[in-house]
């Protein structure tokens, strides 16, 4: 049997578990059209345990596009956080020496040195512990606020011998929504909060964009049909009564399907735009897997029960996930999305040593793909449970293939016509749980056999030439 009649006699199960020929995936590769949306940005910063752990190199692999300063060095969070910056609440914000930049400083730099871009996060870290001692509404909100335009100042005008850092979006709080862990308050407290600190910032730095609320909740969602809860709907109405500036929603959602955030994306896009903010970007700024749809596992008293929900969230399972949710949100209406987190240990990309998991590799897989000129134009049906998307440049070709569950078997893919003449060698690689990405094959031509695991990561190479 020739080599092409083989490759399309590959067998692989369907769904009622019975052999069939491979299913292919058929791409385009003469018409490139955009970039492939580069939304594998994260939470956090690579320099971890009081700077002694530092995955800077890691980052740069990953060519993190941006970065959200939230939850930093948790859980003893000494960064970022205004208490950390401005540890006196009563103290004046228009004098230098009421703040200590210091650690925030070398923390900052280090974020953009590795080529991201940053969200600043102005308010606290979350606060499991049941004494809250930063997740309080401010005594002075108005002196809060000013406090936050003195860190603005520094970051972004030089002031208090800071930097003139690229630092455009700025954020008020972290899940107001979420009582008592990220605010004690109620929801007036925070809407007359977010009014304070976004006009002040507005006026103090008008080239600043402003925005939140990093919304825990956005509400009950039936296909792509978005019902927000009381908070969403009276805080952009408030901000609507008051004039305060919003060129940021923020978002969050946890869950096990992938999809969820792309169709939850489209209602939140309809929710913006009905209530006047269709300028407004949308910024899904924190979301990861959730197995089960349950923090039950993270949550346990069970140190065992902890670490299979761990090992799930960062391992081929979470990898799955993670790599079909950054593909299905290339037709999303989302302006950035950022992982929680690429910090070391937890739900982050990295163990707490700093070893990559699972779901790094895919965040590398995938950034090996937007890395590339332009997107191919699939033309084929898709198999039931898999995703899949392609680009290429001058010299070079990839297909990221992600199956979060279902059944393993194989796929076929294909770039027809090719974006190129002549030679072509192709390289299959998957992630492994180990967090690597594993070459498993290699050939001639533009025709691919894959195996694909359930849960399962693959990429697949083209590179010009022999």
């Amino acid at each position: 049997m020739d080599r092409r009649r083989f490759l399309a006699a590959l067998p692989v199960a369907s769904a009622a578990g019975a052999a069939g020929p491979a299913p292919e995936i058929t791409f385009d590769g003469t018409r490139p059209g955009r970039p492939v949306r580069a939304l594998h940005g994260v939470n956090g910063g690579p320099l971890a345990v009081g700077g002694t752990l530092d995955v800077t190199a890691r980052w740069k692999e990953a060519a993190f596009p941006l970065a959200r300063l939230h939850d930093c060095r948790w859980p003893n969070p000494d960064v970022v956080d205004i208490h950390a910056v401005f540890p006196n609440p009563a103290a004046d914000p228009d004098r230098p020496d009421s703040y200590d930049f210091e650690r925030t400083d070398e923390y900052v730099s280090a974020v953009l040195a590795t080529g991201a871009q940053i969200v600043f996060r102005l308010g606290e870290s979350i606060e499991h512990q049941r004494v809250k001692r930063h997740a309080r509404p401010p005594r002075d909100p108005a002196r809060w606020a000013a406090a936050c335009v003195g860190v603005a100042r520094h970051y972004t005008a030089g002031w208090a011998g800071g930097f003139r850092h690229p630092i455009r979006h700025w954020e008020v709080w972290n899940e107001p929504d979420n009582r008592p862990a990220c605010w004690t308050g109620s929801d007036d407290d925070y809407f007359r909060l977010y009014g304070l600190t976004a006009k002040a910032l507005r006026a103090a730095l008008p080239e600043l964009k402003v925005g939140g609320p990093a919304v825990g909740n956005t509400g009950k969602l039936e296909g792509d049909r978005l019902d927000p809860p009381p908070f969403v709907s009276n805080f952009l109405a408030r901000c609507r009564a008051d004039g305060a500036p919003l060129d940021f929603f923020s978002w969050h959602c946890y869950t096990n399907d992938p999809g969820e955030l792309s169709r939850r994306a489209v209602g939140v896009r309809r929710l913006l735009d009905a209530a006047g903010f269709g300028a407004a970007e949308s910024h899904l700024n924190e979301w990861n897997h959730l197995p089960g749809n349950d923090w039950a596992g993270m949550l346990s008293a069970d140190a065992e029960a902890r670490q299979r929900w761990y090992d799930r969230v960062c391992g081929v399972e979470g990898a799955a996930f993670t790599a079909a949710a950054l593909i299905r949100l290339q037709d999303a209406p989302v302006d950035a999305a950022n992982l929680f987190t690429a910090e070391p240990g937890g739900m982050g990309l990295f163990g707490p040593h700093g070893t990559a998991t699972a779901s790094f590799a895919a965040v590398r897989a995938f950034a090996r793909v937007a890395g590339l000129a332009g997107r191919l134009r699939m033309l084929t049906e898709l198999p039931d449970g898999v995703a899949a998307l392609a680009a290429a440049g001058e010299n070079e070709a990839a297909v990221l293939l992600a199956r979060p569950g279902g059944r393993a078997g194989s796929v076929i893919v294909r770039v027809s016509p090719a974006p190129w003449a002549g030679a072509t060698r192709y390289e299959v690689q998957r992630v492994t749980a180990g967090g690597k990405l594993e070459r498993v094959a290699g050939g001639d031509g533009w025709r691919v056999p894959v195996e694909l695991g359930a849960p399962g990561v693959a990429l697949v190479t083209f590179r010009r030439g022999a």
